[in-house]
């Protein structure tokens, strides 16, 4: 379910050079940023984050809700290929604000779901989500790096600080959205247009809040912006964008940082997918039954929480990176492997602590990989934010499309194995990555 370190204005030139220096922002604390755009995140995603959860369930004539999330999942992979020269030309701050949109009327369509609502809502939410998740990278490394120069503080830490922040408030989504569908739904009218209805017009009012706290976010700078710089200036260079757009999507398969950092990033789609769709359907609602999903997804959510959090302190360059994500990965491959070898409590009571014992181990993962990737992205892609964290995008939409539509053709005992085999490939592929960055010699490596 993000962080960069450079970052260009508003109205900024589309390529910043290495040497060009940041011009900082008047105010010295950048922290305050980083609560409105945690707390923005936090309300948007909950409203949005319990919908999703309930597509399979209420949608379930012609199998609309989980068709509308695969397709909504394959524009997000492809709109990310577009997305990082959309927020060039917006700026972060407008492409977060626009990608609100998408997400309320993701959430009013379900208002009155059927083929020709919630079918173009997930379309238009795949181009808004590609676009806010850019521009969340992008404003959240640039506001971190700005920190920690005006305040003579090492980058990294800060830059972890910040994610850990988002993240950590970001995770909580799961928690307090399934708490609010379980109070509005649990009067005995869940089913129901009038229960549903409710609960949708509350997540509406909800996800405006959000969207209004976004608007009170501060624009941000980077060395090349000038006081008197001119739009007509930036239509002048969106000519040469779609040239960089097109030079950026083959230069990253040229990158060996980004190659290598590639699978871990379709990884941590293929984690989400898993949690939210085949965990849930095969590991929780056999074992504590469909009421339980809530209560387990909460406990996902809390931890996923509170251990971002914790990663986000502890992280201060490549060498804390790598560690936090190797105790991640080991997580990761308890959970996979007890549910390979299918080891289960039969007493009722202890039945129930074992499952949210294992959501909460896969909260604990989620929360190490969203934080500590990145945070990497940002520290290792300072010249271009946007596209990295495009690629982010991409390959985690990606794998979650590929699960929507192959998991249902495979067994779930398949599923963890292919799982296991990707954790492995693409932990190896990270720990290439940190042994050719450390001995290149990288600042970040402290």
């Amino acid at each position: 379910m993000a962080s960069a370190i450079t970052h260009r204005d508003e109205e900024t030139p589309l390529l910043i050079p290495d040497e060009s220096p940041l011009q900082l922002e008047p105010h010295k604390s950048h922290s305050r940023d980083v609560h409105i755009l945690s707390l923005a995140f936090l309300l948007i995603f909950l409203a949005y984050g319990a919908a999703q959860n309930l597509q399979s369930t209420l949608n379930t004539e012609e199998d609309l809700g989980t068709t509308s999330l695969g397709i909504l999942y394959l524009s997000l992979t492809f709109f990310s290929l577009f997305a990082s020269l959309v927020v060039r030309i917006l700026g972060s701050k407008n492409a977060l604000i626009i990608g609100t949109s998408g997400y309320l009327l993701y959430v009013a369509a379900n208002l009155k779901p059927n083929w020709y609502t919630l079918v173009p809502a997930s379309v238009y939410l795949g181009f808004c989500a590609s676009i806010i998740w850019v521009g969340q990278g992008t404003y959240l490394t640039s506001t971190a790096r700005s920190h920690a120069i005006v305040n003579n503080l090492l980058e990294g830490a800060v830059i972890g600080d910040f994610n850990g922040e988002f993240w950590g408030v970001f995770a909580l989504n799961q928690l307090i959205g399934n708490l609010i569908t379980f109070a509005l739904l649990s009067d005995g009218q869940g089913g129901s247009t009038k229960g549903t209805t409710l609960l949708f017009v509350v997540f509406l009012f909800v996800m405006t809040f959000g969207a209004i706290l976004m608007c009170f976010l501060h624009k941000k700078r980077s060395g090349n912006s000038k006081e008197g710089y001119k739009h007509s200036e930036v239509d002048a260079g969106e000519s040469e964008s779609l040239k960089s757009l097109c030079s950026s999507l083959t230069s990253t398969f040229s990158d060996v940082k980004m190659l290598l950092i590639i699978p871990l990033i379709a990884y941590s789609g293929l984690q989400h997918a898993f949690a939210w769709a085949e965990f849930t359907k095969y590991v929780v609602t056999p074992a504590i039954g469909v009421s339980g999903v809530g209560i387990a997804m909460a406990a996902y959510g809390a931890f996923d929480g509170i251990c971002s959090l914790a990663a986000g302190r502890l992280t201060s360059g490549l060498t804390s990176i790598t560690s936090i994500v190797s105790f991640g990965a080991f997580v990761q491959a308890v959970v996979l492997i007890l549910l390979l070898l299918n080891f289960s409590i039969s007493s009722g009571f202890l039945s129930t602590l074992y499952i949210l014992f294992l959501a909460a181990l896969l909260g604990i993962s989620n929360g190490v990989l969203m934080t500590q990737l990145n945070a990497l992205l940002g520290m290792l892609f300072k010249h271009d934010m946007e596209g990295a964290f495009a690629q982010l995008k991409i390959w985690q939409s990606a794998t979650i499309a590929i699960v929507f539509f192959v998991a249902p053709y495979i067994s779930f005992q398949a599923v963890i194995i292919v799982m296991l085999v990707i954790l492995c490939l693409s932990f190896c592929s990270f720990l290439w990555l940190a042994l050719k960055v450390g001995n290149a010699s990288s600042p970040l490596h402290r």
